[in-house]
């Protein structure tokens, strides 16, 4: 294994907790970590291109896209319960507080590969008659700014958006993880950690748990990291989130995750929406 490693991820807090200790040298006999900070789309993208670092954090919607190349990881990523994408609109008179209004709108999500895309694609399939009228990408934190502001009539929001779409004066039309979990039984598959196939998982595996265990022993050392690279939030919201989206999956995705990720992939695949995967290839 090489003295080094790419990897990209994003620079929010639960990215940037589980990696601390890795990033910063203090996880024994690991590479050091160059890391690229960036948006999902941005990362979904580079792996579909096929032009990414040798470890990235993509959507698990992008996986059907790029498991010929990059091996699931399983631990490091977010995937839970009570932690799926919200679909909000704006509040006041004129709020769109029904899903069959959302017939014919435009709609801003983070990624067309994302797990949040994914699932409202699927959720819009059961609610809304019709269908939607035009969907514009555009990075997750100016898609509430938009809502509020009347560009966009719904916003499909991820991440720390859960605890702060009420300061926009947001209305939520529906909880898509809770949807999910009720329509399935199941947990939400919301990020995955991949590592190029001509890499030694299992070392990585190993890197990525040891950085998490020492972020969790040690839950105050990352803090100014985490806060470092998430700028616009409170120290309570970045605890917040990394409390709902670092969990016992972020350890080891076990069988109920594995299982999580299967439906959400076959469900789409028989929707159209994603190709269908060799399941050989997920472990």
């Amino acid at each position: 294994m090489t003295t080094e490693l790419n990897i990209a991820f994003s620079p929010c807090p639960n990215d940037t907790f589980v990696f601390h200790a890795w990033a910063h040298g203090l996880v024994p006999n690991a590479p050091q970590l160059n890391v690229t900070y960036a948006d999902i789309d941005i990362t979904n993208t580079l792996a579909t291109n096929g032009e990414g670092p040798e470890v990235l954090k993509i959507s698990y919607a992008a996986l059907p896209w790029v498991l010929e190349r990059y091996k699931l990881l399983p631990c490091g990523g977010a995937l839970g319960r009570g932690c799926g994408p919200l679909l909000l609109t704006a509040s006041g008179p004129t709020a769109i507080k029904r899903p069959e209004k959302l017939a014919g709108r435009r709609i801003a999500v983070p990624s067309e590969r994302s797990t949040a895309y994914l699932l409202f694609r699927l959720w819009a399939a059961q609610h809304i008659t019709g269908g939607i009228g035009e969907i514009v990408v555009m990075p997750f934190d100016e898609i509430m700014p938009a809502v509020r502001d009347g560009h966009i009539d719904a916003g499909l929001v991820i991440h720390e958006a859960r605890f702060t779409y009420a300061s926009y004066g947001l209305n939520m039309l529906t909880d898509l993880g809770s949807w999910w979990e009720s329509d399935t039984g199941l947990p939400i598959p919301l990020g995955a950690i991949i590592a190029r196939r001509d890499l030694d998982a299992d070392a990585i595996t190993g890197w990525i748990r040891s950085s998490l265990q020492y972020a969790w022993d040690h839950p105050t050392d990352s803090r100014d990291y985490v806060l470092s690279h998430a700028q616009e939030l409170a120290p309570e919201v970045a605890k917040s989130h990394i409390d709902l989206y670092v969990n016992d999956f972020s350890m080891n995705l076990g069988d109920d995750g594995y299982a999580a990720i299967s439906a959400l992939l076959n469900r789409a695949a028989t929707e159209g929406i994603v190709p269908a995967i060799d399941p050989a290839l997920l472990r």
